[in-house]
């Protein structure tokens, strides 16, 4: 370990930060109102702090919900990713990565030897990537407690175990307190990128929608301030004169708002109402940022509340989601690679292996909205024609490799059942 890279990571894991934040404050809806003039900041008083047109959460939430992985070939990785609850987590770091655009995976081994699987924050982890081959050189992770700063950096060879005794410490504060072997000889963290470039670092899913999210919420919050002040009918009154408050001595309404009835005695008097706003072109203008948001993030209308644009059946939803599903697929691809190599690990570490040795490849359910009828109808075709083995089939609708055992064995139960064979009586016999 050299003070120069411990200065690098710690610089690269402090810059975006507050990208991080806003990016964070996006995701749960607590943006500022953007676009919002002053005076209707007065109108508003404090009656109405925030309001919240959630799309990006949305986005990354239609996204990640079809990245699921349901096995893995090559290597047996299942047994590993279950004993890590890893098929719970797993979609913890595809929104870490949707939503900020890069998150980790850190695999180490527990003190018996088995593999342990950790799901990493962006705020927390950063790597160093070797510009010639794009593979990890090292990363840190840096945490506070409640009194100290803790690091640990990973290089392919050691790993060290880093403190200061404050909180938020940078380089200088931080002392070596331990230095372990790495026997995996690779950088144990992986990255999950969320970009479309080669060279790209990671970028938020979210960011395409930020602008049109706070023009949704600036037109939202006009409409929701003209039905305060003009959208009710607003009645009025002349030739009345207006009463003094005794305390003040200042002019107060003659007829106050929660009278039903306005009565005078004055023969000039004359009653009217004026006609409340019409809010249709907010509607309109919502309408329009709304469609503008489905085509650019691929979301379909009726994700979106828009009214009229339901699909009737499961080939129009399919047809509806194609964009949405493709950008699901693209995500696939590039994760995929990550959690491969996350399996290497697992298995290096088990099994007292090189990573490099270790042959996974992941296996994702389908990305498409699926109708099971349909999906069922044809895997039963396919076993009958004998294109594809029942197993083979069981894996297409969706189903893991635990439940495909437990399929196989609950069918050789009911066959023996079938024949009236007393498995008891034939171990005994």
């Amino acid at each position: 370990m050299t003070d120069k890279l411990l200065d690098t990571l710690i610089k690269k894991l402090d810059a975006p930060q507050s990208t991080y934040a806003a990016l964070e404050a996006y995701y749960n809806g607590l943006q500022p109102l953007s676009f919002l003039s002053p005076e209707a900041k007065t109108a508003l008083g404090d009656r109405l702090h925030r309001v919240s047109v959630n799309v990006p959460r949305l986005l990354v939430e239609a996204v990640a919900e079809r990245l699921r992985i349901v096995g893995f070939d090559g290597a047996e990785v299942w047994p590993a990713w279950l004993a890590n609850d890893a098929d719970q987590t797993s979609g913890a770091v595809h929104r870490e990565a949707l939503a900020t655009g890069t998150s980790y995976i850190l695999c180490w081994g527990n003190p018996d030897g088995s593999p342990n699987i950790s799901a990493e924050s962006a705020k927390q982890v950063t790597v160093l990537l070797d510009p010639g081959t794009r593979q990890p050189v090292a990363a840190l992770k840096r945490w506070n407690t409640d009194s100290t700063t803790e690091a640990s950096l990973f290089e392919p060879h050691r790993v060290t175990r880093l403190r200061a005794n404050t909180r938020g410490a940078t380089t200088g504060g931080l002392r070596v307190v331990e230095t372990l072997d790495n026997p995996l000889g690779q950088v144990p963290v992986v990255p999950f990128v969320n970009s479309s470039g080669i060279l790209d670092e990671g970028r938020s899913e979210m960011a395409d929608v930020l602008s049109l999210t706070d023009a949704l919420v600036k037109v939202s919050t006009d409409a929701l301030v003209a039905s305060e002040y003009t959208a009710r009918p607003r009645r009025f009154a002349t030739g009345i004169e207006l009463e003094l408050d005794e305390e003040t001595g200042e002019s107060v309404n003659p007829i106050p708002e929660g009278d039903r009835a306005m009565v005078s005695e004055s023969h000039e008097a004359r009653f009217g109402q004026l006609p409340g706003a019409d809010l249709a072109g907010y509607e309109t203008m919502i309408r329009t940022l709304v469609q503008e948001i489905s085509a650019v993030t691929g979301l379909p209308p009726h994700m979106l509340g828009q009214q009229g644009d339901n699909p009737t059946s499961a080939d129009s939803i399919r047809a509806s989601e194609a964009a949405l599903t493709a950008r699901a697929e693209a995500r696939q691809q590039a994760f995929g690679r990550s959690w491969e190599q996350v399996g290497r690990l697992a298995v290096a570490v088990r099994d007292k292996v090189s990573p490099s040795s270790v042959d996974v490849r992941v296996r994702w359910a389908d990305a498409a909205t699926r109708s099971v009828a349909q999906e069922a109808d044809a895997a039963v075709k396919l076993v009958q024609a004998g294109v594809l083995p029942a197993s083979y089939a069981l894996r297409k609708l969706g189903y893991s490799e635990d439940e495909i055992t437990e399929i196989r064995q609950a069918r050789r139960v009911e066959s023996v059942d079938a024949l009236g064979v007393d498995l008891g009586q034939v171990v005994t016999s």
